[in-house]
């Protein structure tokens, strides 16, 4: 990697005027379909805990820029001299963790490729807005290794079992219809209408009461990883949290007097 390339910055982010609380965030390396090497990753997590910090932001998007692709994977030169011990000590991979624990929701608008780790950062996403020519799939097995930024377990829990080892063990595509069939995404539309759809959803959802949308999208993240008994516990106990709010009293209270909430998050 030249000094310069280096120094380039490999993500924007873009508060969106027109559209209140919603943040546009674009994996800016068209060059090469917005691989995801070390210095992207890093910045991608960097931006995203930053704005997860400032109360104004209320939805995050995040894209790729270019028209072919979402991300088409990990640098692969990047990663083809590594071994075992230098992948443990750098750590790198502890920033899809990091991704996982933002409360500000995020929708990934995909267009082209989504593949490898593009994949696995689509999915990391709360919900995926994908053009009607988007490709999703996890295609590692073919350079000799397997998913490792959470592949193969979040593919499974969308897909099941058998679809999800077929294109694991493949590394074969699937189409967006396919992938809105099996609820792998929200919406397919067409490819120049990614990005509006993705800020328009974007838009209903800032436009919710903040704590309770951080409250919900923790409680359904729960639902993946608790039995449904101690996911039932943890649902309730939300719940209850929220009547602590200002924004509980508001929302009721505008209900009974049939007229707009006005949400302070707090």
């Amino acid at each position: 990697m030249t000094p310069d390339s280096a120094a380039k910055p490999r993500i924007k982010v873009e508060p969106q005027s027109a559209h209140p609380g919603v943040v546009l965030v674009t994996l800016d390396r068209p060059e090469v379909l917005n691989a995801l090497d070390y210095q992207t990753m890093g910045e991608l997590t960097d931006a995203l805990e930053s704005l997860d910090t400032d109360e104004s932001v209320r939805c995050i998007v995040i894209t790729g820029a270019g028209d072919r692709a979402f991300a088409a994977g990990a640098d692969i030169k990047e990663m083809a001299p590594a071994t075992p011990v230098m992948l443990s000590v750098a750590n790198n991979f502890a920033r899809w963790e990091r991704i996982r624990r933002v409360r500000v929701p995020l929708v990934a608008a995909v267009r082209g490729f989504a593949l490898g780790g593009g994949c696995e950062l689509a999915m990391a996403c709360d919900m995926v807005v994908a053009s009607d020519d988007a490709q999703f799939g996890q295609p590692e097995i073919k350079l000799g290794i397997m998913p490792g930024a959470g592949g193969t377990q979040r593919l499974t829990r969308a897909l099941g079992k058998a679809k999800a080892m077929e294109l694991i063990l493949t590394g074969r595509n699937i189409g967006a219809a396919e992938a809105l069939e099996r609820g792998l995404v929200s919406q397919v539309v067409a490819r120049e209408e990614t990005l509006n759809a993705a800020l328009a959803l974007a838009d209903e959802v800032a436009a919710m009461p903040p704590l309770a949308v951080r409250a919900a999208k923790e409680s359904v993240n729960r639902a993946y990883e608790l039995s449904l008994e101690a996911g039932l516990e943890f649902e309730r106990r939300n719940f209850f949290m929220l009547f602590a709010s200002d924004d509980q009293k508001e929302g009721m209270a505008a209900f009974v007097d049939k007229r707009k909430p006005t949400w302070k998050g707090r």
